[in-house]
């Protein structure tokens, strides 16, 4: 089976900086919007920076307060031993014996101590004055003030027993001695956290997210408003550019790729501007920001951080330029199940004819596993790139703390560095995905808006604001005069060569001819769908080169081969474009074309909603437009092939209904079925663009020319 169509949801901009920057131009509007919202992003982003560093300052203070106070510690160790110095005893000492009356063996205990201290270490000095009796070390140690505390001599003396023998440096035995301590002492070296200064950080960090979080909803409404009111913008101007574009270019265009410039692409624009630009530029700032803060918390942490993850973020571009072929290949193969499930859809009762239902089947085997194939490379690719960006960023946050618990333990860092840079790591991680992601949005967005300003470049039909002639409808007599017509789609080929022909008022005017003998485009330039590129044509002596083309369409009835009717009542359908025609004079008009019986019965009458898959026959949706030509009441009456899709019974009732809506009208009728024109006034005879022959039905017979032969062949048997 041949190739029906090709989706390709990753088609690439022709010209990325061309098409962006036409894209900016055209949100000059919004500038100041846009500029508002990706300011407050940047700020956002800003803000998540400095939170780590101050989460920094919160752990650090909590940690601090978890063990003893040791700079009060270290405080009251240091009055004690100031008590104990050796100028604070000598003069003590003189006096010693007036004081306290001790005996002659305890002088001598005491003085023996003495000596051993003085000829003794730093660390030995504690273990031998706690040998001196009671009452000579309560007289020794001064009461000392700290705070505002008065620690008494017992309360040294009983926390220097305690720390006699004690190893300062083990945290456990230092956590057991502080609970011994006397109640003074405990009060003041007491592990006591800075609920002020946490209370501080965490307003301030309260007041950062909360503003974060305020930023990022006044810059993502803004976004919002911007991309749909962009979007709303680009709609607008589609429509209107719509009905500017000449019939030519929805000759050469598909009608599905015109909606898709409506739909899908206006589509992708809003929402890659609400989504994406406001991600790559917080990306763009929370990537640089946090390189800039790690390096000035730490270059050590920072040098670890970024090289444990740039080896992961190697490993994913190389994962994504291998799948990228394959999403590709998944988008073409899918694009090829579709076309074929659509062409086999609508062959269906042909397949089954004919039994090719299994070969129908093998061929979308094919075209399945192809795209199965396709479909599995692709996910399981990019399935792979989040499972190493998890190792990537748990693997950073591995590094920090092995890298940050060296530096802790040789008090280079404290605890808190590491627990910023646990969130810096998460903070460089993200945004190379995101700016990865948000580029590729932005591609698909230069190629979306490069399609809708083509589309908008198209030339539109020549300017018709000089043209002051009207004719109004109701006093025009109905002549039409083609005065050496010559016409062609293209500059080198000429379809209408020299056509000319007066047509009187109240005449039926049937054209026939072979299929390309130029009736249609007769039509077209009749109705001025087209420019003529040489001679003229008159509507009551009046050129239609005078004449807006709306004032031209007002002129005329047209119904086509195609019956086209819109999701809606039978009514609206009926009255379509035209005011205060009443339900009344609705009814008339189907009496008039013989289908007010079939309407009558349908569930509402005229508020019967015509829908897509209605049951309405063919004939029936015919002779509904003819009706609504009657109602539109103008002088001159197109039919264009009207009776080619309905069957020979359902092609008189139309007849009739037709026959009936010429009266009083000057009527063009296109048609191949010669029967159906053989009461028309005038036959005018195509061929390669001329009127080879012209006169009533019997007049052309009896000439025995080309209508005859014609007309002769669909009789024969």
């Amino acid at each position: 089976m041949p190739k029906i169509g090709n989706v390709n949801n990753y088609e690439k901009s022709k010209d990325f900086k061309g098409s962006m920057k036409r894209l900016i131009l055209n949100l000059n509007p919004w500038r100041n919007i846009m500029i508002f919202a990706l300011l407050l992003a940047m700020i956002s982003a800003i803000f998540s920076l400095i939170a780590p560093d101050k989460l920094s300052g919160l752990t650090d203070t909590i940690t601090a307060g978890i063990g003893p106070n040791q700079e009060k510690l270290e405080l009251i160790i240091a009055e004690v031993n100031n008590n104990l110095s050796t100028e604070n005893l000598e003069n003590k000492l003189n006096n010693l014996n007036i004081e306290l009356e001790l005996s002659d063996d305890e002088i001598n205990n005491v003085n023996n101590i003495l000596l051993q201290l003085a000829n003794s270490k730093d660390e030995n000095k504690i273990n031998l004055f706690l040998q001196l009796p009671d009452k000579v070390l309560l007289y020794l140690i001064d009461d000392i003030k700290i705070d505002n505390t008065i620690i008494s001599s017992e309360e040294q003396l009983e926390m220097l027993n305690l720390m006699n023998g004690l190893d300062t440096n083990d945290q456990n035995q230092l956590l057991i001695l502080i609970d011994q301590l006397p109640p003074t002492i405990y009060g003041l070296v007491k592990p006591r956290i800075d609920m002020d200064k946490i209370k501080s950080i965490a307003i301030f960090m309260g007041s950062l997210y909360l503003l974060s979080a305020l930023f990022n909803y006044i810059q993502s409404y803004s976004m919002t408003t911007v991309s749909n009111r962009f979007a709303n913008n680009l709609r607008k101007r589609i429509s209107v550019k719509i009905n500017k574009l000449p019939l030519k270019y929805f000759d050469t265009h598909e009608t599905g790729d015109v909606l898709s410039r409506v739909t899908n692409d206006v589509d992708t624009i809003s929402q890659n501007l609400n989504n994406s630009l406001a991600i790559l530029v917080s990306s763009i700032t929370l990537f640089i920001g946090s390189i800039f803060m790690m390096f000035t918390t730490n270059w050590i942490l920072a040098l670890t951080a970024i090289l444990s993850t740039v080896l992961g973020f190697i490993l994913m571009f190389m994962i994504l330029g291998k799948s990228q072929k394959y999403f590709n290949q998944q988008q073409e193969e899918l694009g090829n199940v579709n076309g074929y499930i659509e062409e086999m859809y609508s062959g269906h009762n042909v397949i089954k004819a004919y039994n090719g239902t299994n070969d129908a089947i093998e061929e979308f085997n094919k075209l399945n596993t192809k795209l199965y194939t396709a479909n599995m490379k692709s996910r399981f690719l990019s399935g792979t790139m989040h499972p190493i960006m998890g190792f990537t960023g748990n693997f950073g946050y591995v590094m920090v703390c092995i890298v940050g618990a060296i530096l802790t333990m040789n008090n280079f860092i404290t605890f808190g560095v590491i627990v910023a840079f646990m969130i810096y790591v998460r903070l460089f991680t993200n945004p190379l995905s995101q700016i990865a992601q948000a580029m590729a949005s932005l591609q698909s967005t230069a190629a979306a808006s490069e399609r809708i300003f083509e589309f908008l470049d198209e030339k539109e039909m020549s300017d018709q604001k000089n043209l002051q002639k009207h004719l109004d409808k109701s006093k025009v007599k109905g002549n039409i005069e083609f005065s050496h017509v010559k016409f062609g789609y293209d500059p080198g080929r000429t379809i209408i060569k020299d056509f000319s022909v007066k047509v009187k008022p109240g005449q039926k005017i049937a054209i026939v001819g072979p299929t390309g003998a130029g009736k249609t485009t007769m039509v077209n330039l009749l109705m001025k769908f087209y420019e003529i590129n040489n001679g003229d044509i008159l509507i009551d002596g009046v050129s239609t080169k005078d004449l807006t083309r709306e004032n031209i369409h007002e002129l005329f009835i047209m119904v086509l081969q195609d019956t086209w009717l819109f999701e809606g009542t039978i009514g609206d359908n009926i009255r379509f474009n035209k005011e205060n025609v009443s339900d009344r004079e609705i009814w008339q008009a189907l009496k008039t074309v013989g289908v007010h019986h079939f309407v009558k019965t349908l569930p509402g009458g005229l508020d019967y909603v015509i829908g897509d898959n209605d049951t309405i026959s063919q004939g029936q949706k015919q002779l509904l437009t003819i009706a609504r030509g009657m109602i539109e009441d103008a002088p001159f009456l197109i039919l264009d092939e009207a009776t080619s899709n309905v069957d020979t019974r359902t092609e008189e009732l139309v007849q009739k209904a037709m026959d009936k809506l010429t009266e009083g009208r000057t009527s063009f009728i296109i048609a191949h079925r010669l029967s159906t024109i053989r009461n028309a006034d005038l036959i005018l005879v195509m061929k390669d663009g001329n009127i080879i022959e012209q006169g009533n039905h019997d007049e052309l017979i009896d000439k025995n020319g080309f209508y005859a032969s014609l007309y002769n062949s669909q009789f024969e048997k």
